[in-house]
């Protein structure tokens, strides 16, 4: 027990020192990569002369230097990277990562045409893109596949992995497309509303690949997450801007692009941006400031506020919480949403600066949203024993529970930091050890609850 503790300190350790090293402008993913890579070995090396790990860390580190004097160095000696970077061309000198960003690129044209296409196919079977159950069912398995082989081929995963990756993606195709369920049953709309997210951590399997039960590699997949997201929206909104030119210059000559843009644009542009997305947070890290955790610095003292003046009301009011099926979906997405917000909190935080005002705040966010979401199941659980149970109550009510212990444990290691009776890193190895759980629990809401509840 004590070499496993001084195992995960000593990572942690490394955690902490990484996440200060990807702080600097000056340094890409590469940079941090290689630095690393030296003050492991110097760290093995003096763990086998006979120092403690915490002691070989102190050690080596310092046998680095000052990283401002590293990041410094490296700036002059790279100066033209930023430009390189962005165009993906520049002076001779560095090829090897010019040739590499080209091959990124056109790996990453070759699988977003691969989505474009595949989800016309259906087509020559007679599915057309009418809004139709199937597409919902599916849309995913058009996308996700095509990002998950981008990501699988740039860390070059094994082959086992690649048949991981294959055997999981089959499976969801199969549910999705021969689940006995009728178009207008509880059983089809969960389907649709989890397969997504749960395929979403089988693209976390493939930018894990090799690294699997990495905290950093999970805490660093929970990042890449959140940032193709905001590219993702940005590129919708892009779309959007797109599609209304189109309509516009069109009807002045009397043509109605409606066909081309509903059946080819919108579903090929959609999975298609989904795999650029992926591209542009793997070539542009160290490049872009991080979008996401600048937003929850944005919307954390917000919602905080909202959820407090929603727990006065309540108390001023005295009112209950009317819980039906779009409550429940609302109070479900809320806590996703601080979930979130306090994941993307947690990666924009510096781990060596001190507790400060936003940490309380954050904690007062997390502790509001559990107040609120207890009062929810409270009454979630009476409407259950009185009108008994549903699919789409079991699976609000698992969620719901999942997330409640997922943020009430934050909430105590968060209460811990602030008290200065715990430390940074125990809250990062939590969220990225609690993944599996919440992995698994919109799988099982995918494979299992439609056959128990008869499809219904």
């Amino acid at each position: 027990m004590t070499v496993t503790n001084g195992e995960d300190e000593l990572q942690a350790q490394f955690s902490q020192w990484r996440e200060y090293v990807r702080r600097r402008p000056e340094l890409v993913a590469s940079d941090a990569d290689e630095l690393e890579d030296h003050l492991r070995g110097s760290v093995d090396e003096l763990v086998t002369l006979g120092l403690d790990p915490d002691e070989a860390f102190l050690i080596a580190v310092k046998r680095m230097g000052g990283l401002d004097d590293l990041s410094r160095e490296f700036a002059r000696e790279h100066s033209e990277r930023l430009w390189k970077q962005l165009m993906l061309t520049g002076e001779p000198g560095d090829e090897a990562e010019i040739s590499r960003s080209r091959r990124d690129l056109i790996a990453m044209l070759v699988c977003a045409a691969g989505a474009a296409i595949s989800v016309k196919v259906p087509e020559l079977f007679g599915q057309r893109y009418d809004g139709s159950t199937f597409f919902g069912l599916n849309i995913a398995l058009f996308a996700l596949p095509w990002l998950a082989g981008f990501l699988a081929w740039r860390r070059q995963a094994t082959a086992g992995l690649y048949g991981v990756l294959a055997a999981l993606f089959v499976l969801a195709a199969v549910v999705a497309n021969t689940y006995p369920m009728d178009d207008e049953s509880q059983s089809i709309a969960l389907v649709m509303t989890h397969l997504p997210l749960a395929l979403w951590f089988v693209v976390g399997l493939a930018y894990a690949s090799g690294d699997l039960r990495s905290s950093r590699r999970r805490m660093d997949f929970i990042r890449f997450s959140g940032e193709w997201f905001v590219y993702l929206v940005l590129m919708g909104l892009g779309g959007s801007v797109l599609i209304a030119f189109l309509y516009g210059i069109f009807n002045a000559i009397d043509v109605q692009p409606d066909e081309f843009i509903w059946n080819w644009l919108t579903p090929c542009g959609f999975v298609a941006a989904t795999v650029v997305a992926g591209w542009l947070v793997e070539a542009k890290q160290g490049v872009i400031e991080n979008i996401a955790p600048v937003l929850t610095r944005l919307f954390t003292p917000l919602f905080t506020v909202a959820l407090l003046a929603f727990l006065v009301t309540i108390g001023w009011n005295g009112s209950g919480i009317d819980v039906n099926r779009e409550t429940l979906v609302l109070f479900d997405l809320l806590l996703v949403v601080v979930l979130g917000l306090m994941l993307y909190s947690l990666s924009a935080r510096d781990p060596q600066a001190p507790r400060g005002p936003f940490d309380m705040l954050q904690l007062a966010l997390v502790v509001s949203a559990l107040v609120i979401d207890a009062l929810v199941l409270f009454t979630m659980t009476g409407r259950i024993a009185e009108y008994g149970t549903t699919p789409n109550n079991v699976a609000a009510l698992g969620e719901n529970i999942v997330l409640l212990v997922n943020l009430a444990w934050s909430a105590w290691l968060l209460l811990l930091f602030v008290r200065r009776r715990g430390g940074f890193p125990a809250i990062e190895r939590w969220q990225t050890a609690y993944l599996p759980v919440s992995a698994g629990w919109l799988w099982a809401v995918v494979l299992i609850l439609p056959p128990v509840f008869g499809y219904r």
